[in-house]
């Protein structure tokens, strides 16, 4: 019997990070769309977090919802990021009082690249399929 409630007590630790990641992810978003008046922050989109076991460490992934690219596209990227980390207090703060947690997580911020990598295949196809269509 006591194997039984170490497996689901086990499950329910594994489970808390992910459903905890949701609502941050979530209370983040809101927070940094509604609150958070800096220009720097315009477009951009918490695409989803990454928290340790322990609920200490929240990995927040942004992107910029932008047509920009190059050095315009860095520049805008580089600008969000210190907005972001200039606002980690107040966003912090507004976590733990939100969702209700004992220990605020320390907020760390990272540029989700995975988009830029998708939107360049997607190029790439096209400019395929266009190649093909040319020859055919």
């Amino acid at each position: 019997m006591a194997t039984k409630k170490k497996t689901a007590s086990s499950a329910t630790s594994k489970e808390r990070p992910t459903r905890v990641a949701v609502q941050i992810r979530q209370e983040a978003a809101r927070f940094v769309s509604r609150e958070l008046a800096d220009p720097r922050l315009e477009g951009l989109v918490i695409s989803s977090v990454s928290l340790s076991n322990d609920l200490r460490v929240a990995k927040l992934f942004f992107r910029i919802a932008t047509i920009a690219t190059g050095a315009e596209h860095e520049a805008r990227r580089l600008g969000a990021q210190k907005a972001l980390e200039k606002a980690s207090g107040r966003l912090k703060k507004a976590l733990t009082s939100r969702l209700g947690l004992r220990v605020a997580p320390e907020l760390r911020f990272v540029y989700d690249e995975g988009q830029d990598a998708r939107d360049r295949i997607e190029q790439l196809l096209d400019e395929v399929r266009r190649e093909k269509k040319a020859t055919d």
